[in-house]
Formats: C-alpha cells, structure tokens, sequence
C-alpha cells in the first residue's frame, strides 16, 4: 500500500504541474512589469504605455492558456500509475537499477563489450571474458546460490584493472558508486581480519558492523574490489570461500548478508614482472616479439598458484590477466583524460586542441613501465594545464575561438596559439588581471576547474 501510495503521489504532482511555456509568460509579464515601472519613474511616459500594452496582451495569452491547460485536464483520463513508476519506487526503497526491474537486459548485455571499450582502452581479452561470465550469469547458467560473477584481475600497475570494475558498476549498476572498494593491504595481520565482519560482542565497535558486511548489507547490488589481496592474511581467504561457495556471510552481529547479487573482483600485480618481461612497451599477440596471450595467462598462474590455495581459485569464475598498454592506447587516454580540460574551457564557449606532437609529448612524459598510464594525469597537468592557465589570465578571450597547442620544437615545452571564431563583442570572455597568476599545481587546478 505505501509503494503505490508514494508512486501514485509522484504521478498526481506531475500532473498538476503547469506546462513550461506557462512558467516563460510568468517571468516575461514580471519583466515588462519591472521595465514598465522603471520607465515611468524616469518619466518616460510612451515607452511605459508602450509596455502597459504588451503587459496585458501576455496578461491575456498566459490567461488563454491557463484556460485551455485547465479543460484539457479535466477532460483527461485521470493519470494512472504503471509498471515504470512502481519501478522508480522500487528502485529508489532497494538500491536495485531500474532497468533490471523493466529492461530486458538481453539487448544490453550483447552490446556489453562495447560499452565497456568506451571508458576502459585495449584488454580486449580481459573484457571479453568479463563479458561472456556476467552473459553466462543472467542467462541462469551458474549456481544460484553464489555471487553474480568473481574475477582476479592481474597484471601491472595502471593497465585499467580497477577502472574496468568501477565501468563494470556503472554498466550493471547504473552507477559508479554502486562499487565498493576494500584495500586488502588493511588487513595483513590477524587482529584486523575481524573488522570485515565486525568485532565480537563486548569489543570495541561491535554496534558499527563489519567494514566488509555492513557495506554489502547496504548495497547489495555491487561491485565488490578486493584491491591487492595477496596482501591480505591468510585467514581473510577462509571468509572468501565461504562467500565464493555459499554467496552469503554472517557478520558478528548475527545478520546473514548476501553477496549473491554482488559481482567479486580481486586485483593483484603477482606476476607483473612476467607481463613487463615480454615487451618494453606493448603486448603483441603472438608473433615473434612475444609470447601470445594463452602462454602469458599460462605463466602467470603458475606464479599465481604459489600464492593462493588451489580451493580459492577453484570458485573464481575467471582469471583475467591484463597486458601493458600499446603506444596507440596510451594516445587514447590522452584524448579522454583532455575531455576533462575540453569541457572546463567549453564553459567559456572556447575550444582547445592539441597536436600529434604534443599528444606525443603527453604519452612520453605520462607513461612509465612500472606505473603504466597513472602518470599521464600528472603529465596533463604540467605540460598541458599549468601553461594553459598562464596563458589565459589577464588574456581577452573571444568565445568561439580554439586554444591550439602546439609542441616547441624538440623541447618539453608547449606553445599556444589562439585561432579567433566569428563572435559578437557581447561573447567576449575577459579573465581579470588582479587574479593571482597560478605557479603550481594547485593554482593551476583552480583555473583549469577540477
């Protein structure tokens, strides 16, 4: 009763509410309302009966309005509430996405590969068994009682192995909140393990819930990170297989918690080395430059097999391992980690591209073997948003233009250059010059707008 109450609430206040152009006359009558006054206190008589004139021929449209707004709704069907509306409720009391309560999810998931290749570049292979798991899931081929889908996710640092899992809540979830991320390096000695599921009766913290539990108990439809578990004591691995074979975990309170709608995923760098061994830069499948990428998964394991028990490896779905990035990857990230940049300045109407050259620049100074691609954001803002900012204070800046830059020469430097637009005067974009010029990062953040 109190679900179709709530939606059947939202729907009435939907319709009684005026249409938009209903609103627009209001503020427009207000306006000339205002003029009208100002013109007679500066003894303006004719431009003031001028806009008495037009105040009451909006006065008599917004009320014509009014009138055929009024009987088109009494003539109406009264509004009904259907299966969209009880969704929305549904969806907002649970946490569960509205599309999994009336979307069939058949047509999302066989684009499912592609959505995710747009925020995560390369690991073709890691999202194509992502991919084929969560299919085999929804489809009902798997154990009922275990969690949507448990993964461990390997290879260097910086590859793209914890922004697949925050792509992956936002694709099943409709959010990136909808992950939650536990350092495991948190929970190396023994007295820790105890805080995922709570501390026992009498401890401290007893009433808070475990870290682990309680945040699973609050969003149960999830993307679990388990970001360096090899790092985690051994006794965290028996509370994984209870989770892993039963999809449900007791906490200290009692409280049985299920994990049979959370998607598992476990990051490690357990041979990294390998991967950084075949290739300095770049990851070739199978030609005579590498190894392919079945015998670099088949290498990997047996390093992964000294580490964890062959029982926990057992219930993981899928062991996917993460090559390093290409040349031709890293250029892609450039361009959308400038998207940031691009859209800051877009709110002054005023465009920046960059060269092949300073692309070029970014992928020299922002990637690194051992860091992979997480340099390149420090790299944007030193080459690309600390000059930028220089560059645009004091300056007068025409909307419409294009901030084009360009590499100096063979140097670690930029130059920029203003390409003018068609603008009116009134478009005109002036940064003042008292501000504070930026020198450092932090200033430098403030003017590009983080």
């Amino acid at each position: 009763i109190d679900l179709i109450d709530e939606a059947a609430s939202r729907m009435r206040i939907r319709s009684m509410s005026a249409p938009p152009r209903y609103r627009e006359l209001e503020d427009e009558i207000e306006k000339v309302r205002k003029d009208k006054e100002a013109s007679i206190e500066a003894q303006e008589f004719e431009k003031a009966a001028s806009l008495r004139d037009k105040e009451r021929k909006l006065t008599q449209k917004k009320r014509e309005l009014e009138e055929n707004w009024r009987s088109s709704e009494s003539g109406e069907e009264q509004p009904e509430v259907g299966e969209e509306e009880i969704a929305d409720i549904v969806s907002m009391w649970t946490g569960i996405p509205v599309f999994k309560l009336t979307e069939q999810e058949s047509a999302r998931l066989t684009r499912m590969e592609d959505e995710l290749h747009k925020r995560v570049i390369g690991q073709e292979e890691a999202i194509e068994a992502v991919s084929r798991s969560i299919r085999r899931a929804r489809a009902g081929i798997k154990d009922p009682k275990r969690p949507t889908g448990s993964f461990i996710f390997l290879g260097p640092s910086g590859v793209g192995k914890t922004e697949l899992a925050r792509t992956l809540a936002e694709f099943l979830f409709g959010d990136e909140d909808a992950m939650i991320q536990v350092d495991m390096s948190e929970y190396m000695e023994k007295h820790s393990v105890s805080r995922l599921v709570g501390s026992p009766p009498g401890y401290i913290g007893y009433d808070e819930g475990g870290q682990l539990t309680e945040a699973v108990r609050r969003k149960p439809y999830s993307v679990l990170l388990l970001d360096e578990i090899e790092k985690a004591h051994p006794d965290v691995f028996n509370i994984l297989l209870q989770i892993l074979e039963e999809g449900k975990l007791t906490d200290a309170q009692g409280r049985r918690v299920d994990f049979r709608n959370t998607i598992i995923v476990m990051t490690s760098n357990i041979g990294a080395g390998q991967i950084s061994k075949n290739q300095s830069l770049g990851f070739t499948m199978g030609d005579d430059t590498g190894m392919s990428y079945d015998d670099m998964k088949n290498k990997v394991m047996g390093e992964l097999k000294k580490v964890f028990r062959p029982e926990l490896l057992n219930r993981i779905d899928e062991v996917i391992v993460f090559h390093k990035l290409t040349k031709e990857e890293i250029l892609t990230i450039v361009d959308i980690q400038m998207k940031r940049v691009r859209e800051q300045m877009a709110i002054h109407n005023v465009a920046i591209e960059l060269t092949d050259e300073a692309k070029e620049l970014l992928v020299d100074k922002g990637y690194d073997p051992a860091m992979g691609a997480r340099p390149l954001r420090r790299a944007i803002q030193r080459v690309i948003e600390d000059p930028l900012a220089d560059f645009v204070l004091g300056r007068t800046v025409e909307a419409g233009s294009t901030i084009l830059v360009s590499r100096k020469g063979d140097t670690e430097e930029v130059d920029m250059t203003v390409i003018p637009g068609e603008v009116t005067p009134e478009d005109v974009v002036t940064v003042p010059p008292e501000e504070p010029v930026a020198s450092g990062g932090d200033d430098s953040d403030e003017v590009a707008g983080d």
